[in-house]
């Protein structure tokens, strides 16, 4: 199907053409109109229910309005979570939804519960209502409305207040992505008649009267229509009130024919304004505000360019000497990040580029790989605006464009490597249509292996999908990016590179030209650097392949020590984002009012704006806004410090963490009782949407108890408070708000006549304010109220003294039916799913969230005391981080296993797979140290840093792997020559990929600027885990592949299995492994002589007989003393009488005792020459091993030299080929290099048939049966010592063995003499003798027996055969003498001839060394530098060539045949 469609491209290259043309114009239109935002919206799926009841305190509102819109939420479906605030006159309860429901189900769901509570809660205790429609982003653009100069003291802030609510508000309402606009600071504007409770009770009129006679006097009426002329004329009565005036000259009562009106009754009417629960200020005055609050989902930068348009028509309405001034802007953040960006992805895609220019020698070839950048880019903007995936910080930012173009750098590669075999082969002439070739076999060719590397990098982010909640928002518009980015990488790697390739790559004919010129240049740099890459690589490699043990242990040992460090490193949920600006919560002591709020912050923003000229501006909110959505107490005051951006004109400090604690200090200096807690606009917003609290950590109490629940907190706060890395400390404050309690006295209001709910009326409207109707202007419509005049409403004994009507006409102060007394109330109560909670909110300073967590546990654990009842738990962003690494936990695995599936598709081999698979724990352990390194802690960003390194890590080795197996295929059988050739032929490859993925991240791991905290820790990651990836997989790796190919071509299947296990063992970083690796490498690859020594004695089958033949000499010993048969005789029947007598005897022959001595004598001698033969067969067997093993070290040097020789040769054909094409030459030359380079490969192929003999000769002296392969690590001479003594003759194994034959003559010839001796014979019978006589004179029966003893000697009467016996034994005697005597003779002869033959050789390489080998050296160069400059011609050249390269082969035959020497000397000597 690959190979398909890479066809179909390079025929149909017009059609490939306009598809790429139509991909760059729709890709151009995506990336102007994709959602382009500054980060991920990682809000939850909410809806917040706020309900308004101005005076309601914090108990009653959490009873009667806040526990019934709970329980009406709590069993709505897909609910996750319920938090709630209760606060004086205030409830906001937050519904967490699941994030798959959407954004209008949900409130659906919940307007439907919303219908059902309003009858729940109380007449006149509020009505819920639900939230605008918008997220932690959604606060886009906040301004001030400020008098220009000149204008300061013409507005009032009632003035102010009612422009920003009914000019400008009301206009950008109809902005479209526009949800809401919350207003703050000001004065609401009413119409307020301000009651004297004196005159009120002189005229003995009551509030309840002046109530109703103001609703009964501002109402409009309609009497339908009178028909006149035949036209409807309707009917209108108009009775609003429109003025002031309108108002005072209402009546409240007529008294004998007088009216009283409420000019009579009220103190003053007048403009007054609502009471104040919040207010904003601006640079040390009071302001009024605006927040434009953007509709979920929509595009912030498209909506934030609506509201900025629309401003500046609404800036055209604004009265005069007004203007609009934003001070909080969102599309800086989104312009700064967006820049950032931009500035890696081009200053990466300009690194990458060039990289990869000088690193592949070809400028087109370089070109058409950068094309596919911009390309795969254009492909991904189009995807993700038919996605709905938002352009930001976090989508683009993990972009690396060295990984997307991983697959077109392998393919024009593959075309340079294909143009390059082609030449060299002959073929000069590039048409078309051998182009089209080309590409076809370089795409075909590479496709493989870089399909299936671009499908693991994809399917790697798959897992990433799966995350949810806050890590699920942030990553998984990155892994929607990136996948289309290789999605298109992918395409164009199969369509487009090789259309370009067969276009564009053709080789340049006229090479004289500057491009030409330059290319031939640069494809030199890129030959040098890759030469001295492998120059410093290959000692690298050797040196591991010969010690495979230390190289596995100290890969081990630094996965360990990666494993330490990674546990010690901590962590974090995502690197704080800097958002340039700062908002600092100024807390002042609990229960303060509004004024000293205010009074506090224009200090602070006076000082601040004094004493750093870094601050552009200081803003501050106070209490709650219009839109409640914030619900913060009038003592706490969130500040904004928006911060000049181009930090080089800071003055006072560096960094921002430098002002913030230069701020701190100087404020906690001028300030006393003001805790200050620092944060970020956006980052304060949402912590507190996603947890409820706007600290980087909460430390939850769970509890019934209010106050013990303040209590506890204040103790935690003081024992957080003291370890380190902890910045600011705020317990939530939850008590000591003052309140005058007003307790009524049930029996006393029964003796009155009256009822609680009127005598509530009369405190509401008192004090607070009773709406008596509306009073429009034109479109704007201000509340009418009655309260007491601001003199009456002062203190406690205003509130003891207000008058109460009774039934009966009369009035009496309420003092007198109620006590009222200052009683503390509870300020704010807070609640998680159904249960009362406060928490201590802690920003961290200096350390990672997760290590000061572990000590906060600890330290609560050990000092906090909980009654039964009282829990902690752990919120904020620690919360989190928790929560995201339980789900790495799960998608990390996967996404290692998906690796590991694919790998074995590609390779159809378990181990092989497995072996490839150790490039993710190398890659882990350079991940970990740059993390280290850099002092970053653990975070989201840096887990997902790790799962992208995972994917990429395994390239490499993937390309190498292939490259083995189809050396492989090619008839490569020597393990380590197709180590060798395949590092050679795939490091310009793989070094391309690895360079380019890491330069690709270099801008993102170095960047500053806003927004790089959040890549910073993905980009280290990646670029230490490719740095170790690459080095040790290069180096790992090939030992790895000696460990699982090493038996593999005749008993794969029984062997294979182990290899596995050794790898499995490494992977999992144990060291017990290591053992087992030693007997794997011991069982498939022999690397030293001493090794193959070991085994070949140890296997043998000479020497195994020979040990069998001791074994045999020992239990011969044991018949040394043989007696012969003991005889035992019966006899029965009449041999002494009629009667039948029994008898039976026992008979012991014994040779003379000397015999056995001798014979002893004897079988220790034979023991002794079985010793001797055994070390004569050791001898023989070390001598042919030797002879062997340094044959076949000598054969791989020679391949070496050869290899070395095709390099030059192939140098000279290049070299021939350039000078036949520029006509510098005939054809002669070019022919004759090329005759020489086939010359030389025809050798090398001879030379490996040779290897491959010598390597079986090798496997049958060591008795395998496993197909061993052998490693010499190189020729090198064999040390003599003192091996020309002659007095080591003695040692000769086989001399010591004849002259033990000798001694086993001689013991043989003393046993026969021996035999010559007497025999001697001892027994003994017992018989019957039935009828005989016994000794006691009776007669014997059959019961009755008689016994006796015998003794013998023999004695050879006849010598003749004895002494023909002794006569052999000495005859033989004397033949193994004469034999040793001769036998001494030839060795010593073979000695002198063999000590000749070493110094003949030893003289000669001394030659070589001191100087023949030196001016080949010299030779080979100064020809080679001499040919190339033009200096000599190519007779001449060949000619040095030649003589040089002779020197070097005839110095290999003499080193070869010194050590063959050295080895037989040593032979002679028995070493």
């Amino acid at each position: 199907m690959i190979n398909k469609i890479i066809s179909f491209s390079i025929k149909n290259k017009f059609i490939v053409g306009l598809l790429t043309l139509a991909l760059i114009g729709v890709g151009i239109y995506s990336m102007y109109t994709v959602n382009l935002g500054s980060v991920p919206d990682i809000t939850n799926n909410q809806v917040q229910v706020m309900t308004v009841s101005q005076n309601l305190a914090t108990e009653d509102i959490e009873q009667f309005v806040t526990y019934p819109v709970e329980l009406a939420m709590g069993n709505l479906p897909g609910v996750t979570e319920i938090r709630s605030v209760s606060r004086f006159g205030l409830s906001v309860v937050t519904i967490v939804f699941e994030d798959d429901m959407g954004i209008y189900k949900p409130r659906q769901l919940v307007q439907e519960k919303l219908n059902e509570v309003r009858d729940k809660i109380p007449e006149k205790f509020g009505s819920p209502s639900m939230g605008p429609i918008t997220t932690g982003l959604g606060e886009i653009y906040q301004y001030t409305i400020k008098p220009k100069p000149g204008y300061d003291t013409v507005y009032t802030p009632t003035e102010l207040r009612t422009i920003q609510d009914w000019i400008v508000k009301r206009q950008m309402t109809l902005v479209d992505g526009v949800v809401d606009v919350n207003a703050f600071g000001g004065k609401i504007k009413q119409y307020e008649i301000a009651i004297n409770p004196e005159k009120l009770n002189a005229l003995n009129v009551s509030i309840s009267e002046v109530f109703e006679a103001l609703q009964r006097n501002n109402v409009n009426t309609g009497g339908a229509y009178i028909e006149k002329n035949n036209m409807a004329n309707f009917i209108r009565g108009e009775g609003l009130v429109r003025s002031l005036d309108d108002i005072r000259d209402i009546l409240v009562r007529n008294e004998n024919n007088i009216p009283i009106t409420i000019g009579d009754v009220a103190e003053k009417v007048h403009f007054g304004n609502q009471v104040r629960y919040g207010a904003f200020t601006q640079d040390g005055q009071e302001a009024v505000g605006g927040m434009v609050l953007m509709l979920k989902g929509s595009n912030p930068n498209s909506v934030i360019q609506n509201v900025q348009e629309r401003m500046e028509k609404v800036q055209k309405s604004l009265p005069e000497g007004l203007e609009i001034k934003p001070f909080l802007d969102r599309s800086s953040l989104i312009e700064r990040t967006t820049s950032t960006v931009k500035t890696n992805l081009l200053e990466g895609a300009l690194i990458v580029i060039f990289a990869l220019v000088i690193l592949l020698g070809s400028v087109r070839g370089g070109i058409i790989t950068a094309t596919t950048i911009p390309l795969s880019l254009l492909f991904a903007f189009i995807l993700m605006k038919q996605f709905n995936v938002w352009a930001n910080l976090m989508s683009l930012g993990a972009i690396d464009f060295g990984i997307i173009i991983d697959g077109a750098v392998i393919i024009i590669e593959g075309t340079v490597y294909e143009i390059q075999k082609r030449i060299r082969s002959g073929k000069i002439k590039f048409n078309q249509g051998v182009m089209d070739e080309v590409a076809y076999d370089a795409g075909s060719t590479m496709m493989g292996s870089a399909f299936f590397g671009q499908i693991i990098i994809l399917i790697v982010f798959a897992p990433i999908l799966f995350l949810t909640g806050v890590e699920g928002k942030m990553f998984q518009p990155m892994a929607y990016t990136f996948g289309f980015a290789m999605i298109g990488a992918i395409i164009l790697c199969l369509t487009y590179v090789p259309m370009m390739s067969a276009l564009f790559m053709k080789p340049i004919q006229n090479k004289k030209n500057w491009f030409g010129k330059f290319e031939r240049w640069l494809e030199k740099v890129s030959d040098k650097i890759i030469g001295g890459i492998q120059w410093a690589y290959l000692p690298l490699l050797k040196g591991a392949l010969r010690f495979k043990t230390i190289v596995i242990i100290v890969a081990i040992v630094l996965l360990g020590l990666s494993g330490f460090i990674f546990s010690r490193m901590g962590g974090e949920f995502v690197p704080q984002l800097d958002e340039g600006d700062i908002a600092m919560q100024a807390l002042i002591r609990p229960g303060s009012g509004l004024s000293e709020a205010i009074d506090v912050s224009t200090k602070i923003e006076t000082l601040l704006l004094d004493n750093f000229p870094e601050i552009k501006t200081a803003v501050a909110r106070i209490g709650v806004a219009d839109i409640p959505t914030d619900p913060m107490p009038m003592d706490i005051a969130d500040m904004f410090i928006i911060l000049e951006k181009d930090m080089d004109k800071w003055t006072t400090v560096e960094t921002k963490e430098e002002l913030i604690a230069e701020i701190k200090e100087m404020l906690d200096e001028k300030l006393t009782g003001v805790n200050l807690v620092f944060s970020q606009p956006v980052e304060l917003r949402f912590n507190e949407l996603l947890t409820g609290v706007r600290e980087d950590v909460a430390v939850k109490l769970y509890g019934e108890d209010l106050d013990v629940l303040a209590q506890k907190a204040e103790q935690m706060a003081e024992i957080i408070q003291t370890i380190p890395g902890v910045g600011d400390v705020n317990p939530e404050r939850t008590s000591g708000l003052p309140q005058m309690t007003v307790r009524y006295n049930r029996k006393k209001i029964a003796q009155y006549g009256l009822d609680i709910q009127k005598l509530n009326e009369y405190v509401s409207a008192a004090f607070a304010g009773g709406v008596a109707g509306v009073i429009f202007e034109g479109e704007k419509r201000f509340d009418m109220v009655i309260r007491f005049d601001e003199k009456h409403r002062r203190s406690i004994d205003d509130l003891r003294t207000l008058y109460i009507d009774l039934p009966d006409g009369t009035q009496v102060p309420i003092k007198e039916v109620a006590d009222i007394n200052y009683v503390p109330g509870p300020m704010q109560i807070s609640r998680d799913n159904t249960f009362r909670r406060t928490y201590v909110g802690v920003n961290t300073r200096g350390r990672d969230v997760e290590s000061v967590v572990t000590d906060i546990q600890e330290k609560l654990d050990a000092e906090l005391d909980l009654a039964p009842g009282y829990y902690i738990t752990y919120g904020g962003e620690f919360e989190n981080l928790q929560r995201a690494k339980s789900r790495l936990q799960i998608v990390v695995p996967i996404a290692l296993f998906l690796i590991f599936v694919l790998l074995y598709f590609a390779l159809q081999s378990f181990s092989q797979s497995i072996m490839i698979y150790m490039a993710i724990p190398l890659a882990a352990i350079g991940g970990v140290f740059a993390l280290w390194l850099r002092d970053m802690p653990f975070s989201i960003s840096a887990g997902v840093g790790f799962i992208v390194l995972f994917g990429v890590a395994v390239l490499n080795g993937l390309v190498l792997i292939n490259r083995f197996n189809s050396l492989k295929e090619e008839g490569v059988t020597s393990i380590r020559e197709r180590i060798l050739t395949g590092t050679k032929e795939r490091i310009r490859p793989i070094m391309l990929t690895a360079t380019t993925d890491i330069f690709g991240f270099l801008p993102m791991a170095f960047s500053a600027s806003a927004g790089a905290e959040v890549q910073r820790p993905l980009a280290t990651v990646v670029i230490g885990g490719m740095l170790t990836a690459t080095l040790l997989t290069l180096v790992v790796l090939p030992v790895l592949y000696t460990f699982v190919e090493g038996r593999s071509d005749k008993k794969k299947a029984l062997k294979t299995p182990n290899a596995n296990l050794v790898v499995v063992l490494l992977m999992i970083g144990g060291l017990i492994g290591v053992p087992t690796l030693t007997s794997a490498q011991e069982a498939k690859q022999v690397n030293s002589l001493e090794e193959a020594l070991s085994i070949g004695l140890a296997n043998n089958g000479n020497v195994k007989v020979a040990k069998t033949n001791i074994e045999v000499q020992r239990q011969g010993k044991k018949a040394a003393f043989n007696p012969g048969k003991t005889g035992i005789g019966i006899q029965y029947g009449q041999y002494n009488s009629f009667e039948n007598d029994f008898s039976f005897s026992v008979g012991q022959s014994f040779e003379f005792p000397t015999v056995y001595g001798k014979q002893k004598q004897l079988a220790n001698e034979q023991i002794e020459g079985g010793q001797k033969q055994l070390e004569v067969t050791e001898n023989e067997l070390k001598a042919n091993i030797r002879q062997a093993w340094y044959e076949l070290a000598y054969l791989h040097e020679t391949r070496n030299l050869l290899l070395y020789q095709d390099t030059i040769y192939e140098r000279f054909l290049n070299a021939a080929t350039i000078r036949f094409e520029t006509e510098a030459t005939n054809y002669l030359e070019k022919a004759t290099a090329e005759t020489q380079v086939m010359e030389v490969q025809n050798q090398l192929k001879l030379l490996e048939a040779d290897m491959i003999i010598q390597e079986k000769q090798l496997q049958i002296l060591l008795n395998d049966t496993t197909d061993l392969s052998f490693a010499p690590s190189g020729l090198e001479e064999r040390q003599v010592l003192a091996l020309q003594d002659r007095a080591l003759i003695a040692n000769n194994p086989f001399l010591r063995f004849t002259q033990q034959q000798v001694e086993i003559a001689g013991a043989q010839k003393s046993v026969t003499s021996a035999r010559v001796m007497p025999e001697f014979f001892v027994g003994y019978f017992n018989q019957s003798l039935i009828g005989g006589e016994t000794s006691n004179g009776g007669i014997a029966s059959s019961s009755d027996r008689f016994g006796g003893v015998q003794a013998g000697i023999a004695i050879p009467l006849f010598f003749g055969s004895y002494k023909a016996d002794i006569k052999v034994a000495g005859l033989r005697e004397q033949m193994a003498k004469t034999n040793l005597d001769y036998f001494r003779t030839t060795i010593q002869g073979q000695f002198r001839q063999q000590v000749e033959e070493v110094n003949k050789f030893r003289n000669s390489l001394d030659y070589y060394n001191e100087k023949a080998i030196p001016q080949a050296n010299l030779i080979i160069d100064n020809a080679q530098k001499s040919f190339e400059s033009g200096n000599i011609d190519y007779v001449e050249y060949f000619q040095n060539l030649n003589q040089a390269l002779n020197l070097k082969f005839n110095y290999l035959n003499t080193l070869n045949g010194y050590n063959q020497s050295v080895i037989n000397l040593e032979f002679l000597i028995g070493q």
